[in-house]
């Protein structure tokens, strides 16, 4: 029972995220567009589209899905990353898919061949293991340290006409 509300809850939340968060071993989570089709995620990049982390590498993928009304993690599970190749009938209708669902494609109908040319299509398979889920989730954050920066704030904002003066006490 709770194996088929795991797979449930995977799929219902990774469908209804905007993006997801990839995390390969080794390298910190990246934000990537995706859709969820067949039972599977699918994430393009590479030429003009989203720069995606080094999937080639990695023989498992955490995928972190945030909860659609919050924001917070909502699941996390493991993917087995594996590339589509073009002019296949998976890749053909993972990219009908994809095409189906990018907002504002540059190049309008000829996207799909663009992505042949240029970019990846990446299936993400759910392992079945889930690593994080609603009652089993880590007291942490998971949040990564801000990398160290010369950038300092700029001090108070300017006179504005038209914006309230602040009471000094």
């Amino acid at each position: 029972m709770a194996d088929a509300f795991a797979r449930a809850l995977v799929e219902e939340a990774t469908k209804k995220a905007g993006l997801v968060w990839l995390t390969v071993p080794g390298q910190p989570a990246q934000a990537v567009w995706h859709i969820w089709h067949e039972g599977a995620g699918y994430v393009v990049g590479g030429g003009i589209e989203q720069p995606l982390p080094d999937l080639a590498s990695a023989a498992a993928v955490t995928v972190t899905v945030p909860s659609k009304d919050k924001g917070g993690r909502l699941i996390t599970w493991l993917a087995k990353p594996s590339l589509m190749e073009p002019g296949t009938p998976e890749w053909d209708s993972s990219a009908a898919a994809l095409h189906a669902k990018r907002l504002n494609p540059p190049d309008g109908e000829r996207q799909p061949q663009r992505w042949a040319e240029q970019s990846q299509i990446w299936r993400l398979e759910p392992t079945g293991a889930v690593a994080e889920q609603p009652g089993e989730m880590p007291d942490s954050s998971g949040a990564a340290v801000p990398v160290p920066t010369k950038a300092t704030t700029r001090g108070p904002l300017p006179f504005v006409i038209g914006r309230r003066a602040r009471r000094r006490r």
